[in-house]
Formats: structure tokens, C-alpha cells, sequence
């Protein structure tokens, strides 16, 4: 990466804010993920329910009704990034258990029996892509377990 561009990636950064999801930014929330719910009317549930539960969902706003019933409940659901007050990323990030599917993978078995909390995907908004900024989120999750949980695991996948 040229000097330039370094210098432009840490000036944006700067104007970078994270936040956990909740009652308080929910409409930033619904504005990021806007009327397909991020991708296909996922609103981030794919991981945290079972497939015929997801399909389901994603008919009158389901997976929709579904997370934010979630962050009503105060459960942990993800990180918000914002570009000044812009919302422009997501992180889900929560207790490996409230993932379904991740706990149910032949692939991603549990190791162990310590408690764990699982990144399963991330969602930036287009325009703000290839500015590292799901490489900021990544470290505000590390920082946010070092002071309250003891193990995190994700998932990498190389994008088709």
C-alpha cells in the first residue's frame, strides 16, 4: 500500500466508532442492513437458527422480528461501525451456543467444554469496503473479550 493510501486508511479510521447492538441503535441497525436485511432477508440469523426455522424467516420479516427480539431481550448480538454517525459494518458476536448451527456442525465441534463466543460473519456496507474495516471491528472484539471472556473463534472462509 502507497504512503498515500496509508495515510488516507488511518485518517478514515480515526472517524471509525463501535458500539454493541442495541435498543438504543437498532434504527442505525435496520438502516445498514437495509429493506434485504443485509443479504437475502438475513438479518443476521442464519447462524442462529435452524435452516427450515431461517427460510422461514425470511417471509413477513421474521428473521427481522426475530433478531430484534433478541436485542430487546438484551442478549448479545454484534458490533455496530459507524463513519461519524453513519452506520456502515456489522460483526456478529455472541456465545457460541446462541449459534445453532455452529454448534450443531460436524466441522466446527466443540474442542473443549470452556465457554466460547463465536464471530461467524461480518457485513460491510459497499462503499466502505476494502478500507479496513472489518480489521478494526476484528481488534474492538479482541480488546472487548480480553476484559470479559476468555476464548472467541471464528470461522475464516474464503469468499467464492
Amino acid at each position: 500500500m502507497s504512503k498515500a493510501k496509508q495515510t488516507k486508511s488511518k485518517e478514515f479510521l480515526k472517524h471509525l466508532t463501535l458500539e454493541p447492538l442495541s435498543k438504543d441503535n437498532w434504527d442505525k441497525f435496520v438502516q445498514l442492513f437495509g429493506s434485504k436485511g443485509a443479504c437475502g432477508n438475513c438479518w443476521c440469523m442464519s447462524f442462529r437458527l435452524r435452516k427450515k426455522d431461517f427460510e422461514a424467516g425470511k417471509e413477513k420479516n421474521g428473521n427481522k422480528k426475530a433478531m430484534k427480539k433478541l436485542v430487546w431481550a438484551d442478549k448479545p448480538t454484534g458490533i455496530l461501525g459507524f463513519y461519524e454517525d453513519q452506520p456502515i459494518a456489522w460483526c456478529a458476536f455472541a456465545p457460541r451456543e446462541n449459534f445453532v448451527k455452529i454448534e450443531n456442525s460436524q466441522v466446527h465441534k466443540r474442542i473443549d467444554d470452556k465457554p466460547v463466543w463465536s464471530i461467524p460473519c461480518f457485513f460491510i456496507a459497499k462503499s466502505f469496503r476494502r478500507r479496513g474495516v472489518s480489521v478494526e471491528l476484528l481488534k474492538a472484539i479482541i480488546d472487548y473479550a480480553r476484559k470479559k471472556i476468555e476464548t472467541i473463534e471464528a470461522y475464516p472462509a474464503i469468499p467464492t
